[in-house]
């Protein structure tokens, strides 16, 4: 009886065509924050909620489902440039970010931070904006550690129209 071989290189590809969008882009887009600053269709370029300085959005390219982004809309890539209120703005946006995201996603936890200067890992040199990444109990696996690969449980557009829902109804006192 013949053995079959293991199919190791079927278990080695992992697919995830819409990657492409981000890698195909040449030269790519380092102004998106502001084009989503300036935006009137807020739906293509996923901004969740609008203030009076600063706006929440979802990362195109997330670390995690539900990776949101808090951006103040004047460009600037130094926390010491931004005046009080637009600090104050932007943190208020974090605060309803993981509101939106505990119940949009039942997020346990999360990862909020700001990378400022390339070494720093900002890719987005002079537009800062903070991140709010959701996280859950196991949701490290051994992915990103052996393949070096992220596995998104939920496509943007989906993800895009349950947070505007659930903070429709926030907004409306039903949640």
């Amino acid at each position: 009886m013949a053995t079959e071989e293991f199919p190791r290189k079927q278990m080695e590809t992992l697919w995830a065509p819409w990657r492409v969008e981000y890698f195909e882009k040449e030269p790519r887009d380092r102004n998106f924050l502001e084009a989503a600053a300036r935006a009137s269709n807020d739906a293509e370029h996923f901004v969740i909620t609008r203030r009076k300085n600063s706006f929440l959005m979802m990362n195109r390219y997330p670390y995690a489902v539900g990776h949101l982004m808090a951006v103040p809309y004047r460009k600037t890539a130094e926390l010491s440039s931004l005046g009080e209120n637009e600090v104050v703005e932007l943190w208020n946006l974090v605060v309803h970010a993981q509101a939106l995201l505990r119940a949009a996603t039942r997020a346990q936890g999360f990862n909020i931070g700001l990378n400022i200067g390339e070494c720093a890992g900002a890719g987005v040199l002079d537009h800062l904006h903070i991140h709010i990444v959701p996280r859950w109990s196991g949701d490290t696996n051994f992915m990103p550690i052996i393949a070096g690969t992220r596995v998104l449980s939920e496509g943007l557009h989906a993800l895009y129209d349950k947070l505007m829902d659930v903070q429709a109804k926030m907004a409306g006192g039903n949640l």
